[in-house]
């Protein structure tokens, strides 16, 4: 069964829980060859704020939280929250895990809505951080000192 990769503020428990999804466990996982960036402009606030997305790199590793779901059916329910298919894709990757090489669906922004500069909000940021559990402590200690929009 195809589980859920989050990377952005979907890390945050209490954001899963309010967005309705039937999970059946949550683990640690990461996804080689990429990065983290902020670059998905965040269309619904002001000017030069992002949301999170992922870019390709070789040696890069994004690590986030692998959500097992009820069902296949599960994920249509975060697709009105991530604007698929307009703002973001949603792609079958694969995440590894403690229990091995997982297949999930993870969301990648359009290039349309991509732009280089932006940061995130400090309430956004802190979705990311509330994902501390998952994350190892040099991964979350650089997303604690990720500079953050001046708002």
């Amino acid at each position: 069964m195809i589980g859920y990769f989050a990377y952005g503020s979907n890390m945050n428990p209490a954001r899963m829980q309010a967005r309705g999804l039937r999970v059946l466990e949550a683990m640690s996982g990461y996804l080689p060859g990429y990065r983290l960036c902020f670059n998905k402009r965040a269309t619904d606030r002001a000017a030069g704020r992002a949301y999170a997305n992922i870019g390709h790199c070789a040696a890069g590793q994004v690590e986030g939280v692998f959500y097992r779901l009820h069902d296949e059916r599960e994920i249509s329910k975060l697709d009105h929250f991530e604007g698929t298919p307009v703002y973001y894709s949603r792609e079958c990757l694969s995440i590894v895990t403690a229990q091995g090489v997982q297949p999930a669906w993870v969301y990648i922004a359009n290039p349309a809505f991509r732009q280089e500069g932006l940061l995130p909000s400090a309430d956004y940021l802190a979705h990311l951080l509330a994902g501390q559990q998952w994350l190892s402590e040099p991964y979350w200690s650089a997303l604690a000192g990720w500079p953050v929009h001046p708002d």
